[in-house]
């Protein structure tokens, strides 16, 4: 997570800051006028935004106060000579701290340290409460949702042992069917906890699941298609975060074209998918994902490669170390190529296993679901 700098000139220490890393945290500058408006979304993958407010421009002010408004990200106004009642005004609008320009490190490393140390304690506090599974493609039509949700199934039953719960949420809003694969048909879906504003609550969360006989809890797409910038970073991370409480585990679809708010989901993943073909164009896209994802500092995430309807032929032409060059990184799982039998069981509804109790696809998912599992630090 880096720290976004919106500043109206590159004052002081500011040019040098660029690149540089403060209290742990890289830094991003963006050069716009006093008075431009902030998107919440470009700020919501930030750790933290230190913005330039001049108290001699109400422009500015509101600005400032909008946005405060707007995110939970921390802010940090910056301002020429403030004196305290306009520090006092900008602290009751929501700043986190208020510090002078020109910037000055030692000023912006002591206003960043208790937000690192929040966000340390914040990130131990999830890890206790739950885990957060996401699942992404490398293009559509590789099969990861009927992947996900036969994966899903198998998981929920082993942690059913165990005495913990499982959650699928899709947020493929656009194109999602995970519960139609599950041969669900749900009354409710994530369009009604969107709805819910302030009254969304774990009772409210759990009415909107649908239960598989696995015991698999499945939060649907909404029933129509929603355009992907009509949702926003906050509303989604409180819905998964809720989930991860309610469930333990839950498991995130998220849509193949990239938004301000599934990165941010992505962002406070314990665990990452990427679901791919063994092709050269599947491939090729798993690496434009791969590089996004790198670029806006979220390289550090455990990701896995899972190479989805695998033939051992394949590697005929496509060997182990070209998808090592390709990608970066080795094949985490392989998922055997048997059509007919996860045809039947999306078609149906129910477990592979219940199609076929022996097969290359059902022991592949075993040893994917054993994987993460062990990845989670999950004890069966």
């Amino acid at each position: 997570m880096a720290v976004h700098l919106y500043l109206t000139g590159a004052h002081g220490d500011a040019a040098e800051l660029v690149g540089a890393r403060i209290a742990g945290f890289p830094l991003a500058l963006s050069l716009l006028a006093e008075t431009d408006w902030i998107d919440p979304e470009d700020v919501a993958l930030a750790a933290a935004a230190v913005i330039q407010v001049d108290r001699d421009s109400p422009a500015s002010v509101k600005r400032f106060q909008k946005l405060a408004a707007a995110t939970k990200t921390p802010l940090i106004a910056a301002a020429f000579e403030p004196p305290l009642a306009f520090v006092r005004s900008l602290v009751r609008a929501g700043a986190h701290d208020v510090v002078p320009l020109p910037l000055d490190v030692e000023d912006l490393e002591a206003s960043l340290a208790p937000i690192r140390d929040a966000l340390a304690i914040e990130s131990h506090a999830r890890a206790a409460i739950g885990k957060q599974v996401s699942v992404i493609k490398s293009v559509g039509g590789v099969g990861a949702t009927a992947l996900l949700s036969q994966l899903a199934i198998q998981f929920a039953q082993k942690e059913a042992v165990a005495g913990r719960e499982v959650c699928l949420l899709d947020l493929d809003v656009q194109f999602g069917d995970a519960a139609f694969q599950l041969g669900l048909r749900p009354k409710l879906s994530l369009s009604d906890l969107l709805d819910a504003g302030s009254r969304l609550d774990g009772d409210l969360l759990r009415a909107t699941t649908v239960v598989h006989p696995s015991g698999l809890h499945v939060i649907s797409s909404p029933t129509d298609m929603m355009p992907l910038e009509a949702l926003s970073s906050e509303q989604l991370i409180d819905i998964v975060d809720l989930a991860a409480r309610e469930f333990g585990t839950v498991f995130v679809e998220l849509p193949t074209n990239w938004t301000n708010w599934s990165l941010s989901v992505l962002a406070r993943s314990d665990l990452v998918l990427l679901i791919t073909e063994l092709s050269v164009t599947s491939l090729n896209r798993s690496r434009r994902q791969l590089d996004l994802i790198a670029s806006q500092d979220l390289a550090a995430l455990d990701l896995r490669i899972v190479v989805n309807r695998f033939e051992k032929g394949l590697f005929k032409s496509i060997k182990p170390a070209d998808v090592r060059q390709a990608l970066g990184r080795d094949v985490g799982y392989t998922i055997a190529n048997d059509h007919a039998v996860m045809s039947a069981a999306v078609e149906q509804g129910v477990p592979i296993s219940a199609i076929k109790r022996r097969s290359s696809v059902g022991k592949d998912i075993e040893s994917l679901d054993a994987g993460i599992a062990a990845a989670l630090g999950l004890d069966r």
